[in-house]
């Protein structure tokens, strides 16, 4: 068999691999579960725990075999990036002798001898050979079994088991030296093979199998003949370092100057795998060794991981360290294996099998070459074994492929493709628990269609939050019904929505109904409420000043609009100095500054006011024009357009100092604008303290400058969407409406009628 080897002698690293058998229970869909095991050095996970698209394979041979044991290798590898690294020309052979449909047909590659008579294989070929479900059938399932040695099963016996048919059975060993000499000892090849095994670690079973696979069943093959020209006396049992060559014997010449100094390994190395392999024990069980330290006791410990590179400590050394390059290799050599067992009844015993899990794997198994596409129509018919006692489940069309299961007369399947072959005709199918194979289409029949009669809805809850999201559960009768697809609908959008499969999500207060319709018309209705939780508190303002016994107030806003309890809670830090009713209006009780706390009952959500009560002040000490309107120390009433500094100081008559700031607290004078935001200051005139602060606020003006423009239309949109939030009395001058509630869309539109001149903002 030819092969391909790529091995870093100077790294060899031996790997303890720890299994903990975990019981845990998983539902229908592991996918959505976390799934326990042991997690190893290079972060793969090893668990007792199958995906769905394993399992039944897994059910069926714990069935028959209930002493094997089966772990899932879950690799993290993507199973596209594994095919795209593994159908790399000459890394996977077919022989050139097979169907176009396993070769490589790309123009320049196409039959080119990568290896004598071995050609590069197509990339279907390499996703039937890798994909594990392919194999999880009694025979082949051998090339995931764990090729550690064991004293129990390994015996001399069993050996000559596996050897049987082939010229190493029951034979003593002979050999050639370098000088042509024959030398012929007391030992027979399965003592040979056997004591390989206990001092390499390496399953006799494995070594005995990997013999007839490289250099079998004849003596007289190159590699352990001893007999080639410059080579004499030379032996490779397991044709390591047997690499692919267009020479003439190329790949047996690899394989002996490996066998003569390991191709320059150090001494180190050289004692370690008792090169040079001069005589056939030295070969045999310096060949194990190296199997065992390069493969087998670096976790690549099955024929499958040694041909398919996929477990290493780092990704990134993936792919390369392969032990041959026939695809199938693992597929012949597991069938070797399982003769040996079955030939030593020894297939009840215990036995341990890794199998590889790869993530966004195909949902059915990828079909052999070997199996024209052409032979089949798809479909997805229920059909049942038309037969007495049981019908055969096989891995492929014909009698020649293994049984995965039996099934009594009866079941019910789904045939996903249908056979037109010529000859016999096979049905591919899926049983109920999703195990895939093929049935011979005379036993089965088509199922006559059973419709749905009723429709079971539930929820886990009546009543979600909005953008909460719930899966509604329903149940078809009866079981049988043929087509069980659902159409879901919601009689009220702005409260819930329905997805197609099933997804509540919950959009605004209230109460909905959800239809789920049959394809035949039946149909059921859930209602589901919506709650809305309380999100925010909007308050108008952040500062109050108010005189004794003014009052003032509060303009506060619960979002969202349609948040089911908007009822919030006022207090005052210090009733002394501000007095608040449940309503929010406050009053100045005696000079101070306090903090007046505004909470939802719904949420618990807080915000503060700070308050600052003066003394009262003497009618005429303050006059402001009678076109400002004055509450507390909030001041509307601006005129656009003729709102500079200089105007709004003609509409305040004091004997006090006045002076106006800015938005961003800059002091401003003349033509300059007042807007939102900007604070008129009263003064002493002899020490510049404040007597009052009154808080600016023009209505469409939102961004401070001023004035009302397509800038705030962008702004006040934006604190709609929640995009950037407006605080205190700009959220007020958003409110243009001014029904002391949060900004809507329609003060957006008010301002941009504004805009247009179509309607003026009335201050």
């Amino acid at each position: 068999m030819k092969k391909k080897i790529v091995v870093s002698l100077g790294i060899i690293a031996t790997f303890a691999i720890i299994f903990i058998v975990i019981f845990t229970i998983f539902n229908s869909n592991k996918t959505e579960n976390a799934i326990e095991g042991t997690r190893l050095s290079n972060g793969m996970l090893l668990s007792n725990a199958f995906p769905d698209i394993y399992q039944p394979y897994i059910d069926e041979l714990k069935k028959k075999y209930p002493n094997w044991d089966f772990k899932a290798l879950y690799t993290n590898l993507d199973w596209k990036y594994v095919i795209d690294n593994e159908n790399v020309f000459g890394k996977n052979l077919v022989p050139k002798s097979y169907s176009d449909s396993w070769k490589n047909t790309k123009q320049g590659e196409y039959n080119v001898e990568v290896d004598s008579g071995w050609v590069d294989s197509s990339r279907a070929a390499v996703e039937f050979a890798m994909d594990p479900r392919n194999f999880l059938n009694y025979v082949r399932v051998f090339q995931f079994e764990e090729l550690s040695y064991n004293s129990k099963t390994n015996t001399i016996s069993s050996i000559e088991k596996i050897l049987y048919g082939t010229e190493f059975y029951n034979r003593i060993v002979e050999y050639k030296n370098s000088s042509g000499t024959n030398i012929v000892t007391d030992k027979k090849y399965s003592d040979l093979i056997l004591s390989a095994a206990k001092t390499s670690g390496v399953s006799s079973f494995h070594l005995a199998s990997r013999i007839k696979q490289e250099v079998g069943p004849f003596l007289s093959h190159s590699s352990i003949s001893g007999t080639v020209s410059g080579y004499e006396g030379l032996y490779n049992f397991y044709n390591i370092g047997a690499t692919s060559s267009s020479e003439t014997m190329g790949a047996i010449i690899n394989g002996l100057k490996y066998a003569k100094d390991g191709k320059g390994a150090s001494t180190a190395i050289k004692n370690k795998y008792l090169i040079p392999w001069n005589t056939k024990e030295r070969a045999i069980t310096g060949g194990a060794i190296f199997i065992g330290s390069s493969y087998i006791n670096q976790g690549q410990n099955s024929i499958y991981l040694q041909k398919f590179h996929v477990y290493d400590t780092s990704s990134d050394e993936l792919f390369w360290h392969q032990y041959m390059t026939n695809v199938l290799a693992p597929y012949s050599e597991s069938k070797l294996i399982y003769n040996g067992y079955s030939n030593s009844g020894l297939l009840d015993s215990s036995m341990s099998f890794v199998i590889p899990v790869y993530e966004n794997m195909p949902d059915l198994p990828c079909t052999s070459p070997a199996i024209s596409a052409s032979d089949f129509l798809a479909d997805n018919t229920k059909v049942y074994a038309n037969v007495e006692t049981s019908l055969n489940v096989r891995t492929g069309p014909g009698t020649s492929y293994e049984t995965l299961t039996s099934v009594p007369g009866g079941t019910t399947m789904t045939r996903i493709a249908k056979g037109k072959q010529k000859g016999e005709l096979w049905d591919r199918v899926k049983l109920q628990n999703g195990l895939v194979g093929y049935v011979f289409q005379t036993y089965v029949e088509e199922v006559p269609d059973v419709e749905v009669e009723k429709i079971e809805l539930s929820l886990d809850k009546s009543t979600i939050n909005k953008g909460e999201r719930i899966k509604i559960k329903a149940k078809v009768s009866p079981d049988d019904a043929v087509e069980k697809s659902l159409k879901f609908s919601s009689n009220n959008t702005s409260v819930a929505t329905v997805s197609s499969d099933g997804y509540i999500l919950g959009v605004g207060s209230g109460t909905a109904k959800i239809t789920a319709t049959a394809t035949n018309g039946v149909k059921s209705e859930i209602s589901i409420k919506v709650y809305s939780p309380v999100t925010d508190l909007v308050v108008s303002t952040e500062h109050v000043v108010l005189q004794v016994e003014e009052k003032f107030k509060l303009n506060v806003s619960v979002l969202p609009d349609d948040a089911d309890n908007k009822k919030v809670t006022f207090k005052s830090e210090n009733d002394g100095i501000v007095n608040v009713d449940t309503d929010g209006v406050l009053t100045g009780i005696s000079e101070g500054d306090t903090k007046v706390s505004i909470m939802s009952e719904d949420s618990g959500i807080s915000k503060t006011v700070a308050v600052t009560v003066i003394r009262k002040l003497a009618e005429g000490e303050i006059v402001f024009d009678e076109s400002l309107n004055v509450d507390a120390n909030e001041i509307t009433g601006l005129e656009n357009k003729n709102n500079t500094v200089d105007s709004i100081l003609q509409k305040i008559k004091t004997n006090y100092t006045v002076e106006i700031y800015n938005s961003a607290g800059k002091k401003i004078e003349g033509s300059a604008l007042v807007g939102t935001g900007s604070t008129i200051r009263i003064l002493y005139s002899s020490n510049n303290t404040i007597v009052m602060e009154y808080n600016v606020i023009m209505y469409g003006d939102v961004n401070g400058d001023g004035k009302i423009n397509s800038i705030d239309l962008l702004v006040l949109q934006r604190h709609i969407l929640e995009t950037q939030k407006l605080e205190g009395v700009f959220v007020k001058a958003g409110n243009v409406r001014k029904n002391g509630k949060n900004p809507s869309s329609v003060d957006c539109l008010l301002i941009q009628r504004h805009i247009l001149g179509l309607q003026s903002i009335e201050q």
